[in-house]
C-alpha cells in the first residue's frame, strides 16, 4: 500500500514537475510556444521517418539509384523519386534561399512540390534544397550536393534552416512558409518596406513579389513578376506591368529549366498546403506537449498517469479549431475573376484523387470563386493528418462532421452552402477510411 505524500514532499514533488514542465513551453503575449528540442519532440536528436529519409534509406540499400544530369545535376531524379511533378515549377528570382548570390531576375529559384516534399533549384547551386513533411517533426530540411557521386547522401540540415522556418510566420513550429516582398532590381528584397507571409486567405494585392506568375486572373493584381526601382516608395511596384502574363521569355531564359512557366495555380495551391501543414504540426506538438506536462504533474501528484487536466482540454480544443479553420477554407480570399493557369499542373493535381463513386474529389479545383471546388483541405489524407494523436483526431472528426451535418451553424461557416457540405461528407465517407462510425 502506498503512503498518501507528505505536506513538505508534495510540495516538493509539484515544484520538481512545475520546473520540468516549464521547459516545454515558453510564454509569448498571446499563446506558448512549444520548446521542440526538448521531450517529448526532441526535433533535432529523433529519427526522421519521412519521404526524404525513406528514399535515403534505399539509396542506402542500393534498391534506387538516382541520375546525375550535367545541366541541373539530380533535380530531374530526385523529382521522380519523390513523385513530384515538373509542372509544379514555380520561379523566385528574389534572393530568400541560402544560396542568394546565385538567384536573380535572370536566374530565377526552381520550387517543385507534391503533397509531403518540396525540391528547390538553382542555376549552378551548390546543393539542392529538399524539404518534407515529417509526421511527428514537422518540416525537416535536407541537401544534396550538385555533384555526381557512387552513393549521394541527403544531408539533414541541424538548425540553420529553422532559424527562418520556425517561427510566428509558421505557427511556431518547424514548417514552411511562403513570402511576397518588394525586390529591387538584383533581386534583394527591401526588407524596410515589409514582407509579407501568403496563404490561401491573402488579398491578391500581397502575393508574389519577387516570384515570377504565369497565368491569367482578370481584373485582380498581384506583385509578381515586377522590381521596385527605388527604394523609397516600394509601393511604386507597377503591379500591372505583371499582370495576366502567360510567357516569361521576354523576362529571362526559361531553357534551364524543366519548364517554362511559373504556374499562377501551383502558387495557390503551394500557400494553401504550408500553412495546412504548418496547422497539422501544431496540432500535433501541441497535443503531445500537453499530455507530456500532464504526465509530470500526474506523477508528481500520483493520480493515474492519462489523467487529462483542464488546461490540456483547452490547448487541444484550440488547435483543433485552428485546423478546421483551415481543413475548411474559413477567411479564403474571394476571387473576383475567374484564375486560369499556364501548365498541366490543374489537371495533373486534379486528377490524382481518391474520387468517390460520381467521380467527386477533394483535389478538384474551382479557380472562379474560389481556390477548390469542395472547399476541405485534400491534406486530411496525409500521412502527416494521420500522425496527429488519436485522440486529437477524434476531436477533429467531431468538428468536422457537427459543421459538415449542419448541426453547428456557427456564422464563420457561412462559406459553406448546404450543398457544399452534402457534397463534402458524401466524399468523406466514401474514401476516408478511418472516419468513427457516427459519420457513417
Amino acid at each position: 500500500m502506498v503512503s498518501p505524500p507528505t505536506s513538505i514532499n508534495l510540495r516538493i514533488a509539484i515544484f520538481s514537475a512545475l520546473s520540468a514542465a516549464t521547459l516545454l513551453f515558453t510564454c509569448g503575449p498571446v499563446s506558448a510556444q512549444i520548446d521542440f528540442e526538448r521531450p517529448p519532440i526532441n526535433y533535432s536528436t529523433a529519427t526522421p521517418d519521412n519521404p526524404v529519409s525513406r528514399l535515403q534509406a534505399r539509396l542506402d540499400s542500393g534498391e534506387v539509384e538516382l541520375t546525375y544530369d550535367e545541366n541541373r545535376g539530380y533535380l530531374a531524379s530526385v523529382l521522380e523519386q519523390l513523385g513530384i511533378s515538373p509542372s509544379s515549377q514555380m520561379l523566385v528570382f528574389s534572393k530568400t534561399s541560402f544560396q542568394p548570390q546565385k538567384i536573380s531576375p535572370r536566374r530565377p529559384r526552381a520550387v517543385y512540390f507534391g503533397e509531403d516534399a518540396y525540391v528547390g533549384w538553382v542555376q549552378r547551386g551548390d546543393v539542392l534544397e529538399i524539404s518534407t513533411v515529417d509526421p511527428q517533426l514537422g518540416a525537416v530540411f535536407y541537401t544534396l550536393e550538385q555533384k555526381a557521386a557512387a552513393k549521394p547522401t541527403l544531408v539533414q540540415d541541424r538548425g540553420q534552416c529553422i532559424v527562418c522556418h520556425a517561427s510566428s510566420r509558421t505557427a511556431d513550429v518547424p514548417g514552411h512558409l511562403v513570402r511576397s516582398v518588394y525586390p529591387a532590381p538584383s533581386g534583394q528584397p527591401y526588407f524596410g518596406a515589409g514582407t509579407f507571409t501568403t496563404d490561401d486567405r491573402s488579398p491578391f494585392h500581397e502575393r508574389w513579389g519577387g516570384w515570377y506568375v504565369t497565368g491569367t486572373h482578370g481584373k485582380e493584381r498581384h506583385m509578381g513578376n515586377v522590381v521596385v526601382q527605388g527604394k523609397d516608395d516600394p509601393e511604386e511596384l507597377d503591379r500591372e506591368a505583371g499582370a495576366n502574363v502567360t510567357d516569361l521569355s521576354e523576362l529571362l531564359n526559361t531553357s534551364p529549366y524543366l519548364a517554362s512557366h511559373s504556374d499562377i495555380v501551383a502558387l495557390m495551391v503551394l500557400e494553401h498546403q504550408t500553412r495546412m501543414h504548418n496547422l497539422i504540426t501544431r496540432a500535433n506538438f501541441e497535443t503531445r506537449a500537453a499530455c507530456h506536462y500532464d504526465r509530470i504533474m500526474n506523477k508528481a501528484l500520483e493520480r493515474p498517469l492519462d489523467q487529462r487536466s483542464e488546461s490540456t482540454e483547452r490547448r487541444i480544443a484550440a488547435v483543433v479549431e485552428k485546423l478546421i479553420d483551415g481543413l475548411l477554407f474559413v477567411d479564403e480570399y474571394p476571387l473576383n475573376d475567374p484564375i486560369e493557369g499556364s501548365s498541366t499542373f490543374s489537371q495533373e493535381f486534379s486528377e490524382i484523387g481518391p474520387q468517390d463513386s460520381q467521380g467527386r474529389s477533394l483535389r478538384q479545383l474551382d479557380l472562379s470563386q474560389r481556390l477548390m471546388k469542395y472547399p476541405c483541405s485534400y491534406l486530411i489524407y496525409s500521412e502527416p493528418f494521420a500522425g496527429i494523436p488519436v485522440a486529437t483526431q477524434e476531436q477533429i472528426y467531431r468538428r468536422l462532421y457537427d459543421i459538415l451535418s449542419g448541426t453547428d451553424t456557427n456564422e464563420k461557416y457561412a462559406h459553406l452552402t448546404s450543398a457544399d457540405r452534402r457534397a463534402i461528407l458524401e466524399i468523406l465517407r466514401e474514401t476516408k477510411t478511418d472516419l468513427p462510425d457516427y459519420w457513417k
